[in-house]
């Protein structure tokens, strides 16, 4: 087992795989910006190294920079968290070309599933059903033009290398596709520095359902069962739940033994989501996380694994030790992702906390680096705080989120705590009855944004 990780995160997550090393017996170096300097994973952490000033490009992804800090400091290993380096091949070759070991799969298996249209195509290869679109990149304006005839519309123009809706439009017609194309491949080149793009049938009330694995060095790989991520506003998610309201525990053995064989094949290693479009009772692949993801806390609360223990006991070169039967998923689980940002414009909300106060009791878990005095800077991502709520059953974790919500005090700043609180009174929600679409226009309808 390693004695030092350093973690090239920041906020609740740096504290989240601090918490498991100490379990682990394992010492840790944060790695901080500027802004960062008084914040809890530094104050908390065995060793820190200021890499930058507030821009994430000249800290947080400054790739020198972090590996000096972990040669520097003796860190056997780096854990990326999510965000910033976590699905970056180059980064992750060059942790090893150091000696260093990156908790996480191969350079060569992100490589793969960070470029959509090779993932696609893998998947497929693999057995792994698809949304129907174009077999690769669209090269051209009349390529689209024939595989949209073919799918029928509306569809979806996606960047190849995209993720977080951008690079992403519709076309309910023919005469809206040569601009979706056309744009769609600007905002491409543009964040990605790739304008490469293809298209998917658009589905008008599918559900989004990831299937969280694990997989070892020996060929074990396991799952531990759907998240339901339909809530989502402009593509990001805003409240998720484990399982779905929507998939029978079949449905949830049958995705299962088919994501975990495609992952054996390819010999995937570590911690990974497959995501899928869910409609008429039908999934679709649509991409591969290679990381941890935010909502991972949910996924936990069910299975009662530590999910980044394994991520760590599996880089340093252990097997799982159990099997797919060993996993038993309970109850429900329910996380709320809180922002620092206005409820009803969602404009940004950086300040000073002046009053904190997390809730507590049996079922919640609140995941966050905010204290009292904290200033939340404006230079990175608005999520200050992941609220999760277990119960066993979907009516009592919704009963706890809604009592952990009010008591949740977050002052000084603006936050997304009352629009969470307006979702858990909806009787759409309530029910479970709703798709990717349904929160922009559960938004529209309350006269927000």
């Amino acid at each position: 087992m390693f004695k030092k990780i350093l973690i090239a995160n920041r906020g609740e997550i740096a504290l989240r795989v601090q918490r498991a090393c100490r379990e682990l017996g394992i010492a840790t170096v944060a790695v901080h910006s500027t802004a960062d300097a008084d914040a809890m994973h530094v104050r908390l952490s065995d060793e820190s190294v200021c890499i930058g000033p507030p821009s994430a490009r000249e800290s947080y992804l400054n790739m020198p920079a972090i590996l000096s800090a972990a040669l520097i400091t003796g860190a056997e290993a780096i854990h990326p968290g999510y965000g910033f380096l976590s699905e970056n091949a180059d980064f992750a070759e060059m942790v090893e070309a150091h000696n260093l070991v990156f908790i996480g799969p191969s350079a060569s298996h992100i490589r793969m599933m960070g470029d959509k249209i090779t993932a696609k195509t893998t998947m497929l290869e693999l057995g792994v059903p698809l949304v129907p679109g174009s077999p690769g990149e669209l090269d051209t304006l009349d390529a689209a033009y024939a595989i949209a005839e073919n799918i029928k519309y509306p569809v979806l123009i996606k960047a190849a290398a995209g993720g977080g809706g951008r690079g992403m439009k519709v076309a309910q017609n023919r005469s809206e596709l040569e601009s979706a194309f056309r744009e769609a491949r600007i905002e491409a080149a543009a964040a990605f520095g790739n304008a490469a793009v293809y298209m998917e049938k658009y589905l008008d009330r599918p559900r989004h359902i990831e299937l969280q694995v694990l997989a070892d060095s020996f060929g074990q790989v396991v799952h531990f069962g759907e998240r339901d991520c339909s809530l989502q506003r402009r593509h990001q998610k805003i409240l998720e739940e484990a399982g779905s309201p929507a998939i029978t525990p079949a449905q949830r053995d049958a995705l299962g033994q088919t994501v975990t064989e495609a992952l054996q094949k390819i010999g995937y290693r570590n911690a990974g989501t497959l995501e899928f479009l869910y409609q008429d009772g039908h999934f679709s692949f649509i991409e591969m996380n290679t990381r941890l993801q935010v909502e991972h806390p949910v996924s936990e609360m069910i299975s009662g694994m530590d999910l980044v223990h394994e991520q760590i006991r599996i880089a340093a070169g252990e097997p799982l030790g159990y099997t797919q039967s060993d996993i038993h998923l309970t109850g429900h689980a329910i996380e709320c992702r809180i922002t620092a940002e206005d409820s009803e414009t969602f404009a940004p909300s950086p300040g000073l906390i002046t009053v904190y106060h997390p809730p507590g009791g049996l079922g919640v878990r609140v995941d966050s680096a905010l204290y009292t005095g904290y200033r939340v800077p404006s230079n990175y991502d608005s999520l200050i705080a992941k609220l999760i709520t277990h119960g066993k059953t979907r009516s009592e974790a919704i009963a706890r989120m809604k009592r952990a919500l009010r008591e949740y005090v977050i002052s000084g700043i603006k936050t997304t705590i009352p629009l969470h609180q307006r979702i858990l009174e909806n009787p759409d929600f309530i029910a479970g009855d709703y798709t990717i679409h349904w929160l922009e226009k559960f938004v529209a309808r309350s006269g927000l944004n």
